[in-house]
């Protein structure tokens, strides 16, 4: 079985707060087999500006994410922990997110296949779509 795209996010939750709200979501997402999660950190950047990391094991707080599906593996490393945590303010915390795109892997599997390769992509953040929709729509 071949892999789909792998992608990362950095989520920041302001005044150091991890809420669970996030967990059921992600949850329906893992269970209608549209991701597959491959690694999950969270970093806490302090008053001081004092970086720490941590599983979702080690915190009250971050208890709901066990329950989420995944492979948890150790892929995010401290590069990637102090590459986040350049852009945090202090007393802010973030969580970066790796998985497996899985609704995508039978494409990228045709697409390797017919001998093609991933020239560029990106994400295009909602806000910029919201607006060009709405410029198009006053056009008309």
């Amino acid at each position: 079985m071949g892999v789909g795209p792998v992608e990362y996010i950095i989520l920041g939750f302001p005044g150091n707060h991890f809420k669970s709200e996030i967990v059921p979501a992600l949850a329906k997402l893992i269970d209608s087999r549209t991701v597959r999660i491959i690694d999950l950190i969270f970093i806490l950047k302090d008053g001081d500006g004092n970086v720490t990391t941590f599983e979702f094991d080690q915190l009250e707080e971050l208890a709901p994410f066990s329950a989420l599906e995944g492979e948890i593996s150790g892929l995010i490393n401290q590069e990637d922990v102090a590459y986040a945590a350049d852009a945090l303010e202090p007393n802010t915390s973030a969580a970066i997110l790796v998985w497996e795109d899985t609704w995508a892997t039978e494409f990228a599997e045709a697409v390797w296949n017919a001998g093609g390769v991933m020239l560029e992509g990106a994400r295009i953040p909602a806000e910029l779509i919201e607006t060009a929709s709405t410029d198009l729509a006053a056009s008309d």
